[in-house]
């Protein structure tokens, strides 16, 4: 299944760092094209629906961010693998758990925002809690970071991007 997972740039570069060790997502949660995520549209390819999926995957990475203290720039980083994961009905419709740590041969590529978005993700970091609980405010500073698209990497690019931080 393809999955997306949150992560940090922290993240990356521990992955960067030890290639020979696998990729573990917080608490295993990550985000995929489900069925019940496929019901809740009426409308949607499986790509739409992917960038669906996607997307929660960005937002669960602002969670990760508000945790993170390193001095790399604070940017919502999303992994992307094909791992073995279940779904679970008890949380939103695209989440899922996955059922080990990734291998990197499993890791299709990595989304990361680009410099332009670091302000506003920054602003998000700091509200999503009250965005999360109806907070106007909160809502408008991740719906504003939202409007920034990742960019892709593939996976032989990454020591580059974080060598380039």
């Amino acid at each position: 299944m393809r999955v997306y997972l949150p992560a940090t740039l922290t993240m990356i570069q521990a992955l960067m760092a030890a290639p020979d060790t696998p990729f573990a997502p917080v608490g295993g949660t990550g985000f995929a094209l489900t069925p019940a995520l496929r019901e809740a549209y009426v409308a949607g390819d499986d790509e739409e629906l992917e960038e669906v999926a996607l997307r929660e995957a960005a937002r669960a990475s602002l969670r990760l961010l508000s945790a993170d203290d390193s001095d790399l720039p604070v940017r919502r980083v999303v992994v992307v693998a094909d791992a073995d994961a279940a779904v679970r009905p008890d949380l939103d419709d695209a989440v899922v758990k996955v059922a080990a740590p990734v291998p990197h041969s499993a890791i299709v590529a990595v989304h990361v925002d680009g410099a332009e978005a670091e302000s506003a993700v920054v602003k998000a970091v700091e509200l999503i809690d009250a965005a999360d609980l109806g907070d106007e405010d909160g809502e408008l500073a991740v719906g504003d970071v939202e409007d920034h698209d990742l960019g892709w990497y593939a996976t032989q690019e990454l020591p580059f991007l974080l060598e380039l931080l």
